[in-house]
C-alpha cells in the first residue's frame, strides 16, 4: 500500500498532467478554429471585390435602361438611391449577426476539463467515505 505521501506525489504528477493536456487541447482546438476562419475570411473578402464590381455593372445597366424612358440625372439619381438602400439594409443585417456571434471558445476543451474536475472531485469524495468506513463505528483508534 502506497503512503500518503506518495499518494500526493501521484495526484500532483496526474492533475500537472492533466493540466498541460487540457491546455494543449485547447491550443490545437482554438488553432484550427482560427485557420478556418482565416480561409474563411480571405474567401469572404474575395468574393466581396467580384460582388462590388458586379453591382457596379449591374447599376450602370438599370442606369442605362431607365435613362431610355427618364432624363439621364434622374435615372443615375433612383439606382444610386437603391444602391444605397440595399447597402444600408446589408449594413444592419450583417450587425444583427455580429450582436449574435458566440466568441470562440475552446469548447471541448472546457467540457473536457469540467468532466476532469467532477471526475477528481467525485474520487475525493468517494475516498472519503471509503477511509472512514475502514475505521470501527467509533472512528480512529476507538
Amino acid at each position: 500500500m502506497a503512503s500518503q505521501t506518495e499518494l500526493v506525489e501521484r495526484l500532483t504528477a496526474d492533475v500537472r498532467t492533466l493540466v498541460r493536456d487540457e491546455l494543449d487541447l485547447a491550443t490545437r482546438e482554438l488553432s484550427a478554429k482560427a485557420k478556418r476562419a482565416g480561409a474563411g475570411a480571405g474567401l469572404f473578402g474575395g468574393a466581396g471585390v467580384f460582388a462590388l464590381y458586379g453591382v457596379a455593372a449591374l447599376s450602370f445597366t438599370v442606369g442605362a435602361l431607365l435613362a431610355l424612358a427618364l432624363p439621364a440625372w434622374a435615372a443615375a439619381l433612383i439606382t444610386t438611391a437603391a444602391v444605397l438602400i440595399v447597402a444600408g439594409v446589408a449594413a444592419l443585417i450583417g450587425r444583427a449577426q455580429v450582436k449574435r456571434a458566440v466568441p470562440p471558445e475552446p469548447l471541448e476543451a472546457m467540457e473536457s476539463g469540467r468532466r476532469d474536475v467532477e471526475a477528481v472531485k467525485d474520487a475525493i469524495r468517494g475516498g472519503r467515505h471509503e477511509h472512514r468506513d475502514d475505521y470501527p463505528a467509533g472512528g480512529r483508534g476507538a
